[in-house]
């Protein structure tokens, strides 16, 4: 094709997708999409549901109505309704498919989905996680008496409903829990069901890193450490709180709810930060939100992963698990009654203004946020 021939073919391009984006619209978007490429901040899809989660897999679930009769349907990053809203509850895609729940909380169904809202496994369960790993965690009977297994995407069981408490695969193995919620026991199962590292813990979390934090002991007087994927313990149980490993560390706790202190370990429990905030999060793009002060008053920051200080404590209190996505992170100013959320970039200056009642993180180059209160504000996306 000669160059001058490319060069049409690109300029009709651009104007396929410019028309893909300026033209009818099932849920309404803002003017703005139709003149320049976004800009941060800027909202691209105008504030008009009720309820409304991330993106994930290029469409993100929306609800109109109340939270009581409201319904639950998928747009796309237009704002377009690709799955009309029809469902009760409805979760995030994950490889390709969503648990979605038909029904109310108590007497409803859950099921899951395809992307073009066909059911790929018909409502049929209590409970669902989403997928991980080619599987999906799913329950069989009611909360307190019903069992857990495992399905595929086909919905066949490849681990029959036998747990009392199940949790996602990750990394190959999956916490389970054997007994009850006293005297039961957590241990790791494979894809076929059988255990990898027998029940023997009083609490599990999901394998990261190569690693699983686990709970040995009672409530009051027991100890968190980490095991590799053989059962081994790899840092001996001496923690009263422990997070899973991110980006080679974890977020550990020494002491009590009320005084005691977080830090970060290696994978060999060295400790590269010593106990001193008193709030902690996983790191990610490098840093870790830490808490100077209690849990109401107190101001987050962000460390490095020697515990260095990079953004000094000065945002209100965030969503324990805030995170830097696509660089920026959702912070705010003010108390409750007057907190306006934002976002800011790695040096803790706002790229987003504080403006909105209530944001959440960056996913796929869009974030939802809140305008208005909890019971009649509503949510729509801004770009990145």
């Amino acid at each position: 094709m000669s160059s001058t021939l490319k060069a049409l073919a690109a300029v009709l391009a651009v104007c396929v997708v410019v028309c893909a984006v300026g033209c009818g619209t099932a849920a309404k978007r803002s003017d703005s999409q139709t003149s320049a490429p976004s800009r941060t901040g800027l909202i691209v899809i105008n504030p008009q549901f009720d309820e409304a989660r991330q993106f994930s897999e290029g469409l993100a679930a929306v609800r109109t109505g109340d939270d009581k009769t409201g319904k639950w349907g998928y747009i796309d990053k237009q704002g377009d309704y690709v799955v009309n809203p029809q469902f009760h509850w409805a979760e995030e895609f994950t490889e390709g498919l969503a648990a979605v729940r038909i029904g109310d909380d108590q007497t409803g169904k859950w099921g899951f989905i395809d992307k073009q809202g066909h059911y790929l496994v018909n409502p049929q369960f209590h409970w669902a996680w989403t997928f991980a790993e080619g599987l999906a965690a799913v329950q069989i009977g009611d909360f307190k008496t019903g069992k857990w297994g495992y399905i595929d995407t086909q919905g066949h069981y490849l681990v029959n409903p036998q747990f009392h408490w199940a949790y996602q695969f990750g990394e190959g193995l999956a916490a389970v829990q054997t007994g009850d919620d006293k005297t039961g026991k957590w241990g790791y199962i494979d894809k076929q069901g059988h255990f990898a590292v027998n029940p023997q813990f009083g609490g599990a979390r999901k394998f990261t890193e190569g690693l699983a934090a686990v709970y040995i002991g009672g409530l009051e007087t027991g100890k968190w450490g980490y095991i590799d994927t053989q059962g081994h313990y790899v840092v001996n149980p001496q923690f009263d709180r422990a997070d899973q490993f991110s980006e080679g560390l974890a977020a550990v706790r020494v002491g009590d709810d009320t005084t005691g202190k977080w830090g970060f370990i290696d994978k060999q429990g060295h400790y590269v930060a010593n106990p001193q905030f008193d709030g902690a999060g996983q790191f990610s793009e490098g840093l870790a939100e830490v808490r100077i002060g209690d849990d109401k008053t107190g101001k987050w920051g962000f460390v490095d992963k020697q515990g260095r200080f990079v953004i000094n404590p000065q945002f209100g209190p965030l969503f324990f698990g805030e995170e830097f996505h696509d660089g920026l992170v959702a912070a705010r100013i003010g108390d409750d009654d007057t907190a306006k959320w934002g976002y800011a970039d790695k040096h803790g200056r706002y790229v987003v203004n504080p403006q909105f009642d209530l944001t959440e993180q960056f996913s796929e180059g869009l974030a939802v946020v809140r305008i208005g209160d909890g019971k009649t504000g509503k949510w729509g996306y801004i770009a990145r």
